[in-house]
């Protein structure tokens, strides 16, 4: 039988200037993207990806009209987050430590729900 085997990619359609959201990225993120086609491919992760589908009702992703939320990787989830709010941008107070890392979130330009995950020590 033919079967997913992972994650190809997660694509975001920008509500605006798309080439002000992939500034905003780059800017507050760190993500360089390739500008020819405008993204990125992270390999190399020893995390793996999750997939997960959740509850309609669910508050998680922040806005009811957000149909998803990006989970990305970071290497220093306090740093980052101080960078973030240095810059103006809408981050959570919330910080959120457990046997799987410590979890914080910000908002995109477009009012997309970030979370930032800093997996825990090896």
């Amino acid at each position: 039988m033919a079967r997913v085997t992972g994650i190809g990619g997660v694509f975001l359609r920008a509500k605006g200037d798309r080439d002000s959201l992939l500034q905003w990225y780059r800017t507050h993120l760190g993500i360089d993207f390739e500008a020819e086609w405008g993204g990125r491919i992270f390999l190399g992760q020893e995390s793996g990806v999750t997939w997960s589908i959740f509850d309609p009702s669910t508050s998680y992703f922040g806005s009811p009209d957000n149909a998803f939320m990006v989970n990305y990787t970071v290497d220093d989830l306090d740093g980052l987050l101080d960078q973030l709010r240095a810059a103006g941008v809408d981050v959570s107070d919330q910080v959120e430590e457990s046997e799987y890392g410590r979890f914080g979130w910000c908002v995109d330009p477009d009012g997309r729900r970030i979370e930032l995950w800093q997996p825990p020590s090896a």
